[in-house]
């Protein structure tokens, strides 16, 4: 993992960044692999849920990530949405902020057919990869959705314009 000195997006000229960051989302967490070592998670702004029967997720993933290559190679994974509580995690698996013991000591976790589950996430998915493509500097990965809990957010982290936005109230 590289921990980001700076910004992690520097290139405040770059009209297609500038774009993506204001069009913000719910920030989610992607895991995958098993209870040990092989597990890998990463933060995740850029990405959508179509509808249908089964519905799916897209996701725009960094293709050097280790999360990617755990979710390819398993073809599983779990999906979970963030709280503002949650902003530390975000961070420590986005790379940018450190995270000593690493990032899976901060949170507890539930061990599932599909990559671990953050105990505490009141919204999560369950996913099966469908497809991947490369996308500009990006793998686009199409999920089937197998499970879905769909929870009360009462603070979900939102990213807008490269920071976390407060929760109204």
């Amino acid at each position: 993992m590289t921990i980001h000195t700076g910004h992690p997006f520097p290139t405040p000229d770059d009209p297609v960044r500038r774009l993506r960051g204001r069009l913000g989302g719910a920030v989610s967490l992607w895991t995958a692999g098993g209870p040990d070592a092989s597990r890998a998670g990463l933060t995740v702004t850029s990405w959508m849920v179509a509808a249908g029967a089964p519905g799916r997720l897209l996701g725009l993933l960094d293709p050097d990530a280790d999360l990617t290559e755990a979710l390819l190679g398993t073809g599983r994974g779990v999906v979970q949405l963030l709280s503002w509580a949650d902003r530390g995690l975000a961070e420590a698996f986005a790379g940018t902020t450190p995270a000593p013991g690493g990032p899976w000591r901060m949170a507890g976790w539930t061990t599932t057919p599909h990559g671990p589950r953050l105990a505490h996430a009141a919204t999560w998915a369950a996913v099966e990869v469908e497809a991947d493509v490369e996308v500009g500097w990006s793998r686009l990965v199409t999920c089937r959705l197998d499970q879905l809990v769909v929870g009360d957010e009462h603070e979900p982290l939102v990213h807008r314009r490269g920071r976390f936005v407060p929760p109204a109230g």
